[in-house]
């Protein structure tokens, strides 16, 4: 349909986040460092969002767009009533450059990971390898950027301290994208496989035939088993 939504001039714009903060429907996201809109059905084409630039990179068009669904806005934000401007999405862009002394590069695309946090629809989930890893993973193995982070997108969360089940905020991330493989990186304790179980119902849940793969990592740090 034909409707006035707001135009971002990625030529224009610095980087600073202004605009992602003041929408409040959640339109807005930052990728590789630019604003984006990344839904034109979030966008109400009030345009909160253009006193907040300050390099007017911001402006109002006309053009055929999706329907301003309201009922979805209120939906996702639902889903993140406790939101803070550190859930704010954002995508970044990784050099493949070696590591040299004292400097190990992050392999993280994506913000935020925390499960409870990510929106159910994103651009990064398009085409995805997700990991799905519990909190204690990355601190108990050495290597976890290069060898889990490194080329997919990451969730994070630990079922038993969270007291939540993900399967339901899982299902809808898997029914409502691309997700191409996902990869479960777990510790060998026993309340860890509440995650796994959970990843495994929320695939049934969405009715999706993905690729899943686990990796179990002893609390010495070892890999005791490898889904990579």
């Amino acid at each position: 349909m034909l409707r006035k939504i707001i135009r971002i001039d990625e030529e224009k714009c610095n980087g600073c986040g202004a605009c992602a903060r003041a929408c409040h429907e959640g339109a807005i996201a930052m990728v590789n460092g630019k604003a984006r809109l990344v839904r034109e059905d979030y966008c109400d084409g009030l345009g909160d969002c253009l006193p907040a630039c300050p390099t007017n990179a911001i402006s109002f068009e006309v053009c055929e767009a999706a329907a301003y669904d309201e009922a979805a806005v209120r939906a996702a934000k639902a889903a993140a009533p406790h939101a803070c401007p550190g859930s704010r999405p954002a995508a970044f862009a990784r050099e493949a450059r070696p590591a040299s002394a004292g400097n190990v590069p992050s392999q993280l695309s994506q913000w935020p990971v925390q499960i409870k946090l990510a929106p159910v629809n994103a651009p990064w989930f398009s085409g995805a390898d997700l990991l799905i890893a519990a909190d204690c993973t990355a601190f108990a193995y050495g290597n976890f950027h290069a060898d889990f982070i490194r080329g997919r997108v990451t969730l994070v969360g630990c079922p038993k301290l969270d007291a939540v089940d993900y399967a339901e905020k899982l299902a809808q991330i898997f029914s409502a994208n691309d997700i191409r493989s996902i990869l479960v990186a777990r510790m060998e304790v026993p309340c860890c496989g509440g995650l796994e179980s959970a990843v495994r119902r929320a695939l049934e849940m969405s009715g999706k035939d993905i690729p899943l793969a686990v990796s179990t990592i002893a609390i010495n740090g070892e890999l005791l088993e490898s889904g990579r």
